[in-house]
């Protein structure tokens, strides 16, 4: 019988096994997602490297009128933890019962608001709350049993509420006795595991729970329409509060708890931004590279990521589901649209910030037990992240050895140029000091200082560690980086290793079949079974060290470059064929609208869909944009200089379109990162649509 593995932490990380651990966290929210790909989406994620699953169960999506329950479809909480299970992944589940997640009311539903107007506290210890929260977490618990980890199952974690005191609910003495009633109310049902958590940024109440932070690139949220001051998450500090923006109006707040009590935990680096009707920003995988670069050289002992999937919101009943200002909120958000610029798109395409997230997470699976057992020692003063001149850096360290981390990157801005660098580590026998470097604007990353390989001791490196592969060959540690990566020994002992470029790295993964693997490959792999699968377009091309003995199925070998062998799969790509037209303008309910016909011919025969998608392109100008299937809208979007994908096989490959443009008018309260050529006082027109095949 397996041993069941053992979950606990200690005031400086996480613990498995009794070992220190640092997992990497994203969200993905089941009920914002198509069903039929929960599966193709969970082992995206873990190949991206993420150990740990959070999701909110969102009260509205589940009990939108009252009394009347619904875990149908998307909304099928317990099917999603039984494939959470069977790919391997563990689960936080966030309860709520309010968890903001840019939903209608918070989650909560309308008739549960409307409680109040009876004399319901909503939000607090009043009975009759209680009561409500009590009856939905039983309906929750009756789909979710035997899914806990005491049983064999997934769910290692549970949240209790989200933001409280932050956003909403009671400070103070009264907000702690809340969050300590919710806490004990869910372990009475039975949601018994090794982790309870709250957010604990910005004076929010945590009970006796684990403070996990946060921490996003920019602020959509922010009602401006400029650029924001430079944001604080580009500067090593050991400050844990959510300090997003310098002039955030919630940067005066405290943190309710002693942090020296608690590791250092995040369950919301900003995996994106959602954009909101007036403030539209972009970001980019060097926004969150450098972020969480710079977190993890903060002493983050989780990467939690908030999103990590992109998704859709539900067709309510009653009303949409999205926030918006006629339900009290600051913000307009698209009704059906939560892209996030996630890592893991909408419909399920991994980006480049899925890239640079997962150069971190194999590092962090393979060497992070080193790692999360080093404090961060901070050598300069808390900097300015207005200070484009000055090199930010940090040290991990036991005294013994640890990695310098770097960050020569701040969004929006241009930073200085570091010429020779020379990083210098104080140890407790030494002082270290690294060969020179140059750090260019946009550098951002970590150099090992006295790591053990095996039976070797590298002194110091100029690369960043990637990972460790054990197969035929030995014991191997890839390194990436574009400069000369002056590897320097200690002794005679010297450990083989593999230099990677930056660019290889990002598309390189570490896969388990007879032995280990590092497979290039344009798009994502896994191995299920005991065989690679290989995700891309119809021609696929991809490089694997060391040579598999009975090659890669589906593929054939036609070269070697250096140690890998190339691999290539060809496919017919019967690519679909898109054309549309644009019909006479009509008045929506908000204004003048363009509207356009689209149509899709798919090339082929109808089984050649199997397998495949179709990805369409949108390319447009305008204030946002509408589509419509069948009479029914399946999609919307604001604008943001950016082309609109959409999946036609998410929707069973539609042959026609209605796409519908509202203007951008010239002078429009919204920031834009970058605004479009106006030809008159008006921007609507849409410019191009492109289909694309990809093997699913």
């Amino acid at each position: 019988m397996t041993k069941e593995t053992e979950y606990g932490w200690k005031t400086e990380y996480l613990t498995k096994n009794g070992k220190p651990w640092i997992p990497v966290m994203g969200e993905m929210h089941y009920s914002r997602y198509r069903r039929e790909l929960w599966e193709e989406s969970l082992r995206k994620m873990k190949a991206g490297g993420v150990e740990i699953v959070s999701t909110y169960v969102i009260w509205i999506h589940h009990e939108e009128e009252e009394g009347i329950f619904r875990f149908d479809g998307c909304r099928d909480v317990g099917e999603f933890l039984r494939l959470c299970q069977k790919t391997g992944l563990k689960v936080f589940l966030r309860l709520g019962p309010w968890v903001h997640g840019e939903v209608r009311n918070g989650g909560f539903p309308d008739w549960l608001q409307a409680k109040e107007k009876e004399g319901v506290v909503l939000r607090s210890n009043d009975v009759s709350y209680l009561g409500m929260v009590r009856r939905f977490w039983e309906h929750v618990y009756v789909h979710v049993q035997g899914m806990f980890h005491k049983d064999g199952g997934p769910v290692i974690g549970v949240q209790i509420e989200n933001e409280y005191g932050h956003v909403g609910g009671q400070t103070g003495a009264a907000g702690e006795a809340h969050m300590r009633t919710l806490t004990e109310l869910a372990k009475s049902i039975g949601y018994q595991v090794p982790y309870y958590t709250a957010t604990g940024w910005g004076g929010a109440c945590i009970g006796d729970l684990l403070p996990v932070m946060g921490g996003y690139c920019e602020a959509p949220w922010d009602q401006r329409t400029t650029e924001l001051e430079a944001n604080t998450n580009y500067v090593f500090s050991s400050c844990r509060n959510d300090a997003l923006i310098a002039s955030d109006h919630h940067k005066g707040e405290q943190l309710t708890f002693d942090p020296s009590r608690f590791p250092y935990l995040t369950a919301e680096l900003g995996g994106g931004l959602q954009p909101t009707s007036h403030r539209r920003p972009v970001t980019t995988g060097k926004d969150i590279g450098a972020m969480s670069v710079v977190k993890l050289g903060s002493g983050a002992a989780m990467l939690g990521y908030y999103m990590y999937h992109g998704g859709s919101n539900p067709k309510g009943r009653r009303s949409t589901l999205q926030e918006s200002k006629a339900t009290g909120y600051l913000n307009d958000l698209p009704e059906i649209n939560y892209d996030f610029f996630a890592p893991v798109r909408q419909y399920g395409q991994i980006s480049d910030t899925y890239r640079e997230i997962h150069l971190l997470a194999a590092f962090l699976q393979d060497f992070g037990e080193d790692l999360a057992s080093l404090p961060a020692r901070f050598l300069q003063p808390q900097q300015d992240p207005e200070n484009t001149e000055k090199l930010r850096w940090s040290v991990r360290s036991d005294g013994t050895h640890g990695y310098v981390f770097f960050n020569n990157y701040q969004r929006k801005r241009s930073m200085k140029t570091q010429n020779d660098v020379r990083f210098q580590v104080s140890l407790e026998q030494e002082e270290v000091t690294f060969p020179p470097v140059t750090l260019e604007d946009g550098a951002f990353g970590f150099f090992p200082c006295r790591m053990k390989l095996g039976s070797a001791v590298l002194r110091t490196a100029l690369a960043v560690p990637f990972c460790r592969l054990k197969n035929a060959q030995g014991e191997c540690f890839v390194f990436y980086g574009d400069k000369d990566p002056c590897f320097q020994w200690e002794g005679e002992d010297q450990a083989q290793t593999l230099l990677l470029t930056r660019e290889q790295a990002k598309h390189a993964w570490k896969v388990t079949l007879d032995q280990e693997y590092l497979i290039l490959a344009p798009d994502y792999v896994w191995a299920e079974e005991g065989r690679l699968k290989v995700t891309g377009g119809p021609d696929t091309r991809i490089l694997c060290w060391p040579k598999p003995q009975n090659g890669i199925a589906g593929f054939e070998k036609t070269g070697e470059e250096g140690i890998f062998a190339v691999y290539e799969r060809k496919l017919s790509p019967d690519c679909a064929q898109v054309s549309f037209e644009k019909i006479p303008r009509k008045t929506g309910a908000q204004g003048e609208e363009d509207t356009y016909r689209l149509t899709v011919n798919y090339a082929g025969a109808e089984e050649r869909r199997t397998g495949r998608d179709t990805l369409l392109h949108l390319d447009y100008l305008g204030e946002s944009m509408e589509i419509f299937c069948g009479g029914g809208k399946i999609e919307d979007h604001f604008y943001t200089g950016e082309k609109l994908t959409l999946s036609l096989g998410y929707f069973d490959f539609p042959k026609e379109l209605e796409i519908r443009i509202r203007p951008l008018r010239r002078g429009a309260a919204i920031f834009l990162e970058q605004w479009p050529d106006f030809a008159g006082a008006s921007a609507c027109a849409l410019l191009g649509a492109e289909a694309e095949e990809v093997y699913r």
